[in-house]
């Protein structure tokens, strides 16, 4: 396994993360330890989650995620060998997923935050979370799957100066160490910075967004903020919900797969989307390389990524995944895929 630094702190964050939004939909809690078990062995320290998962987010399952790695922590004794990241949701607005939570007013203020934390903390049996990350801003911006920008103009938000002197007391109470972002953009990230260098409060270490072949997105503005501030990312959905692997292509509808389950998660199949995978899975297999292993491979490479959130519904797909560390892309696979990017850029924001 390879490590990189954790923003401007001292801890080493495995490149590979395992990541869990599958476990208590997709997966049993036996197989959530099973995937725990192995990742751990190989390296890997860094696992995220969030009190919405598992995805999509319900009701009747909501918090089970937690709860499955709560127990692997009490049975495995491993506290202290990995690193928790969770997320609080944000304000629900448009985003009806999170309309079950708190009786909608998810707003990112003390109160939210408070009751957020000492849940996730009970469902993890735990008494501190290594990074508490913002799923999403507080205010209206472009994420899931939005490229523009639309303003609002005169929305009522919660203040970042707020939420950030929240998350502050909870670092200072010791039951978060540090706080990330999440879908945020390059605008947000600087206000929080701002705040933080002018106020004395705490710094931000990360910022969790999707980053794949099909959205590059990241690199337009906030790949800058990343490296320059040492505000890394923790890449989301780095095969694009398992379709840079090419086994959604044309048309396939594989069983139990993710894109088969559920439509709301149709951007990956769109035309401009296919025709990207197609080339880079026949890139790849004029490589003899994998086709999720290059993909994965590219976003280890890159320079402003802390850590690769993969993901995976069963131990042959994690295996392959992790094992993507491994494998250096060459100029000519390098190439080849700005080629294809450059032809289809960002067919699925």
């Amino acid at each position: 396994m390879q490590y990189r630094k954790l923003g401007q702190t001292d801890i080493d964050v495995s490149v590979i993360a395992l990541g869990t939004m599958t476990w208590g939909e997709q997966n049993s809690e036996s197989e959530a330890h099973e995937q725990l078990d192995y990742a751990v062995e190989q390296g890997v320290n860094l696992i995220d989650t969030a009190e919405m998962y598992p995805v999509p987010p319900k009701p009747e399952t909501q918090g089970l995620t937690e709860k499955y790695i709560g127990t692997w922590l009490k049975q495995s004794q491993k506290r202290d060998q990995v690193l928790i990241a969770s997320k609080v949701v944000g304000r629900s607005g448009k985003l009806t997923q999170a309309s079950h939570f708190r009786s909608g007013q998810t707003k990112l203020d003390r109160a939210n935050i408070e009751t957020a934390l000492h849940d996730s903390l009970q469902r993890l049996q735990t008494d501190y979370i290594d990074i508490y990350q913002l799923h999403w801003p507080d205010r209206s911006t472009n994420h899931f799957g939005e490229l523009g920008y639309n303003h609002v103009e005169d929305e009522d938000t919660v203040p970042i100066l707020e939420t950030l002197t929240v998350l502050s007391d909870l670092i200072q109470a010791g039951k978060i160490r540090h706080i990330g972002l999440s879908n945020e953009t390059p605008w947000g990230v600087s206000q929080f910075l701002k705040y933080s260098e002018k106020l004395g409060l705490a710094r931000v270490v990360s910022i969790q967004n999707p980053y794949n072949l099909l959205n590059r997105s990241f690199e337009i503005g906030n790949a800058e903020i990343a490296i320059r501030e040492q505000v890394g990312l923790l890449a989301y959905s780095p095969l694009a919900f398992g379709a840079l692997t090419g086994k959604y292509l044309d048309g396939a509808q594989p069983a139990g797969a993710r894109l088969t389950l559920w439509e709301r998660f149709a951007r990956y199949k769109g035309q401009a989307s296919e025709e990207a995978i197609r080339r880079y899975v026949a890139l790849a297999q004029q490589y003899d390389l994998d086709p999720a292993q290059l993909a994965l491979a590219y976003v280890n490479s890159r320079r402003f990524v802390t850590s690769n959130i993969i993901g995976a519904t069963n131990l042959n797909q994690l295996k392959t995944n992790i094992e993507s560390i491994h494998l250096q892309l060459s100029d000519e696979v390098i190439q080849g895929i700005e080629q294809i990017h450059q032809a289809h850029p960002n067919p699925a924001p």
